[in-house]
């Protein structure tokens, strides 16, 4: 498979993604929409399909979907990202590329969609929070701490029981996201993605949005330095498991 065809699949794959993930968010925070208030659980099923959606589109390069999952795979060992893509510095930027791109043109269809009611919202901290994360406690060191947690949990799963998102099952990794959102999501949103986050943090602050305030680059490492952390250790410690197993029997 040619790393053309990786590219597109994860672009197209992670667009998905963010564009049901924002619009989840869209619909319960902006002013005058039909899901208006309807609260965290409502963000993490609606995050949890939009995974269970991006996993279908981008099965053809594995459904990466997230630089931390393919850095996971990276220091795991692997020696192909998807079937006939092998692990090399090209394939690895390619996923990065892909996923990064995939996320802004999801937030910007996003944005499209609810361009009215973007309009028609007060508060910029809520135009902000379609886009990208924020804590709910703002103490930086620990907001990492907790966006490194919840994306070790989710990579860890994934390479410990299917090797990718696709092997693991669109359904299964969409549950796992759920789980994650209701048990560590809390804190900071979670991210448990770099560009999930970093891609539409970029929207946020090149499309022209009525009264949209600050990007709040100070805290956008957080959600990207977090994740790549999470996924490196889960990365790490998942080689473990089969020998922990072997030795058990």
């Amino acid at each position: 498979m040619s790393l053309g065809i990786v590219f597109l699949s994860e672009v197209f794959g992670t667009a998905m993604l963010t564009l049901l993930g924002c619009g989840v968010v869209a619909n319960v925070a902006l002013k005058g929409t039909k899901g208006n208030s309807g609260g965290f659980l409502m963000v993490t099923w609606g995050w949890g399909i939009a995974v269970f959606a991006g996993v279908f589109v981008a099965a053809k390069s594995g459904a990466h979907l997230n630089p931390a999952v393919t850095l996971g795979l990276l220091v795991n060992g692997k020696a192909e990202y998807a079937p006939g893509v092998a692990v090399d510095f090209a394939s690895t930027l390619t996923y990065f590329g892909g996923e990064l791109l995939g996320a802004f043109l999801g937030a910007v269809v996003c944005w499209l969609a609810h361009k009215q009611h973007f309009d028609a919202e007060p508060v910029a901290a809520n135009k902000l929070g379609v886009f990208s994360t924020g804590p709910a406690i703002r103490t930086l060191p620990w907001n990492l701490v907790t966006e490194i947690i919840g994306t070790f949990v989710l990579v860890f799963v994934i390479l410990t029981f299917g090797g990718t998102p696709s092997g693991l099952g669109p359904l299964a990794v969409a549950l796992l996201v759920v789980g994650i959102g209701v048990s560590l999501g809390g804190p900071t949103g979670y991210a448990i993605n770099p560009a999930r986050d970093l891609g539409p943090r970029i929207a946020h602050a090149i499309l022209p949005i009525k009264g949209k305030g600050s990007s709040d680059w100070a805290y956008s490492w957080v959600p990207v330095v977090g994740p790549l952390i999470g996924g490196t250790l889960a990365g790490l410690v998942a080689l473990w498991v089969p020998i922990i197993a072997t030795a058990a029997k």
